[in-house]
């Protein structure tokens, strides 16, 4: 509880904040226009139309969507005044004869001058290719299209931390540097010390230079999710959602060197109709918020992206056989890599479109800490939840539970802490993870991965 005292001092605090503020976000004011009321916002010109005796200017300041008018006098207009500058107006708000809110400036000052023609690579009334902008990562939050679906992923990212809020799943900081190789695959990338001398020194300690910080060999981790586990078999259900890396030679539509995971574990579960649940509640909870939150950013991506019919119907379920079958029959047939993406999708319309989780995979494609389904010892309970435009989203399983079964598939002796869980108070569980970029690529109808985020990263290209 907070004293009397402090109480005085927060409220100061508060006056103080709202004195620094002194202008209004766009967003606040078409949401709760006050017609008559004078008026500060800042922010970016979009668009300039000059007639005789006004200019019209249409300016975002990156808070939603939507472009507010500001009618310019021209004895107001500054000389400066372009597409692209940056802004600080006064006016009085007003609706235009056809009832659109617009605010009649009279005072306007240009902050940051924007000359297009001295290297700016955007034009008004353009719009630009994604492969076009993707040189110019560090401008491109400017563009309509990359700025809405920024905004897209913020709220994605909001309504996945309200959903686990309200199902009452603790959220964990798992560590970024990490002795693990949780997938095997060695597609990691490893940490050393980049201070030459300082590596030198450790050496002389009598350590090699793999181990010469850590004492072991550390990687930028590709999954949270054995440490989720030790934290699930003490405190229940937990996520954890943060940057993941994969040192993976792809430049792929759907491959990032660097990108978010969402990961969740779920104490106590116990079969793949529970985990398939979760997964399932989860993805119609967040494609319906935030079909509700940015309808009109969704609108400005594209202009065809409607809300998925699927949002009310069941996901589809198949076998890993009955989905080989399927393929089969298609003339599509499976390496000893299994399903690949092209198959992935042919799934996903041979179900209509409907998301379809493939279960229950032979154990020689997958990891180590998969359990095994007790009908057949030659297959995992796992599953991968496929999907239009992107083909696999979701990837999980149960975590083998039985001592003995684990011990003799334990990769390494580093990971005998991993082993050590199932000795004190096991319970069985199953997690999932889910790459956001992916999900954004489905939710926002966006063909190439590298345009879901404001910074990707990739083979050969990581230049900011």
């Amino acid at each position: 509880m907070f004293s009397s005292c402090n109480y005085s001092r927060l409220k100061h605090i508060f006056k103080f904040k709202e004195l620094y503020k002194q202008y209004s976000v766009i967003a606040a004011v078409l949401d709760k226009p006050n017609v008559g009321n004078v008026t500060e916002i800042k922010g970016w010109v979009k668009n300039l139309r000059k007639q005789k005796d006004l200019i019209f200017a249409d300016v975002s300041d990156g808070s939603c969507a939507q472009k507010l008018q500001i009618v310019i006098p021209k004895n107001v207009a500054a000389e400066s005044l372009t597409y692209g500058s940056s802004v600080h107006i006064t006016g009085k708000l007003s609706k235009s004869p056809r009832g659109q809110l617009e605010l009649v400036a009279d005072n306007v000052n240009v902050l940051g001058t924007c000359v297009v023609l001295d290297g700016y690579p955007f034009n008004p009334r353009t719009t630009h290719p994604p492969e076009y902008t993707r040189q110019y990562l560090h401008l491109r939050p400017r563009t309509n299209y990359i700025s809405a679906i920024l905004r897209t992923r913020s709220a994605v990212t909001k309504h996945i931390y309200d959903y686990f809020a309200l199902k009452k799943y603790t959220n964990i900081h798992t560590p970024i540097l990490t002795s693990n190789d949780c997938e095997g695959a060695g597609e990691v990338f490893k940490i050393q010390p980049d201070n030459e001398e300082t590596v030198k020194a450790m050496m002389q300690e009598g350590r090699d230079r793999d181990s010469v910080y850590f004492g072991s060999k550390t990687f930028l981790t590709v999954s949270g999710q054995l440490h989720l586990e030790a934290a699930c078999r003490g405190m229940g259900n937990v996520y954890t959602f943060g940057p993941t890396f994969r040192a993976e030679n792809s430049r792929s539509r759907l491959h990032l060197s660097e990108f978010y995971m969402l990961e969740a574990e779920l104490a106590f579960c116990e079969t793949l109709e529970q985990l398939q649940g979760a997964i399932e509640d989860l993805l119609k909870y967040v494609f319906i918020e935030t079909r509700n939150t940015n309808e009109a950013d969704l609108f400005l991506i594209d202009k065809t992206n409607k809300a998925p019919t699927w949002v009310n119907k069941e996901f589809v379920t198949l076998t890993y056989d009955e989905a080989r079958q399927i393929l089969e029959k298609k003339g599509l047939v499976l390496t000893e890599e299994g399903i690949n993406k092209e198959q992935e999708l042919t799934l996903v319309e041979h179900c209509n479109g409907v998301p379809v989780f493939v279960l229950k995979w032979p154990k020689d494609m997958k990891s180590f800490y998969m359990k095994e389904c007790s009908e057949d010892s030659t297959k995992v309970d796992a599953l991968d939840l496929l999907t239009p435009i992107t083909g696999e989203v979701v990837g999980g399983s149960l975590r083998e539970d039985n001592y003995e079964k684990l011990k003799s598939k334990l990769p390494s002796e580093r990971l005998n802490w991993y082993l050590e869980l199932r000795k004190f108070g096991n319970i069985p569980t199953g997690g999932y993870g889910l790459g956001l970029e992916r999900l954004l690529q489905v939710i926002c109808n966006v063909n190439n991965i590298k345009d879901t985020l404001p910074f990707p990263r990739w083979p050969h290209n990581c230049d900011m």
